[in-house]
């Protein structure tokens, strides 16, 4: 379905309290239907594409991450839902927790996993390297180029076959436009620096981080999580920045475990 006044596509599965979940900056809702299968008999799912990515509608200069905690704001009064928990990952987990300081009155509890609260010098130039890969317009090329960092090297190692038609897919289907709207959202988190504003989120939390992520480092979100008062850490062995894939019934069952 598409929320025509933002442009937003968007799809509910399943029954029960609400859970939206949040993509990760190279996401679209195709990317939860695993988890998806998983929790919709528990839960009524929200999943949506933000600008620039998937189905949704492009942008045509940049803009701030905080544009999409103001486009969730939006869908949710569309769908009238007055109270919901959020699964934020990565990119999608700064979303939610923007999205929990600006409009507290609407979240019940917070999932966030493999995120972070700023963006520091490594981000930056890794945000910058994904860029220049993505200017090459070519699919394979961006998969050898970004993709390597996201994954750990146990995953590389023992899955390499769903690695390589991951690679294949990105050949087929990464086209000129996908790129660009990448560029937007990658640029779009320059300025983001929340770690002073942490204290102020009181929602119950889980921190989900991975030890081998060299992205947002475990221990970079244990920090994030002794700031929140009402948050609990977990920290996934043997597993990257891309655990949500790596260990999908372990993050599942922790999100039903905290949800209740």
């Amino acid at each position: 379905m598409v929320y025509e006044e933002l442009g937003i596509y968007y799809e509910i599965h399943g029954e029960g309290k609400p859970l939206v979940l949040l993509n990760g900056i190279m996401m679209n809702t195709l990317s939860w239907a695993d988890h998806i299968e998983r929790l919709k008999d528990r839960y009524k799912l929200i999943v949506f594409d933000m600008r620039d990515q998937g189905r949704s509608s492009r942008m045509d200069e940049g803009y701030d991450n905080g544009i999409h905690a103001e486009d969730l704001k939006k869908l949710l009064g569309h769908l009238g839902i007055a109270r919901t928990s959020i699964w934020g990952l990565s990119y999608g987990g700064q979303v939610a927790m923007i999205f929990a300081l600006r409009y507290p009155e609407l979240v019940d509890k917070l999932v966030l996993s493999n995120t972070s609260a700023h963006i520091d010098q490594y981000l930056i130039s890794l945000g910058q390297m994904w860029k220049r890969a993505a200017r090459l317009y070519d699919g394979e090329a961006f998969f050898d180029l970004a993709l390597i960092p996201i994954y750990s090297r146990n995953f590389y190692n023992n899955h390499y076959d769903w690695l390589e038609n991951r690679r294949r897919l990105f050949k087929d289907l990464l086209t000129r436009e996908w790129f660009e709207g990448f560029i937007r959202l990658a640029s779009s988190n320059a300025n983001y620096d929340i770690r002073k504003e942490l204290s102020s989120i009181k929602q119950p939390v889980l921190m989900i981080a991975a030890r081998e992520d060299i992205i947002t480092p475990y221990a970079h979100m244990l920090e994030m999580s002794r700031a929140m008062e009402n948050s609990q850490f977990v920290c996934l062995p043997d597993t990257g920045h891309a655990a949500f894939l790596e260990k999908i019934d372990t993050f599942c069952t922790l999100v039903r475990g905290f949800l209740g």
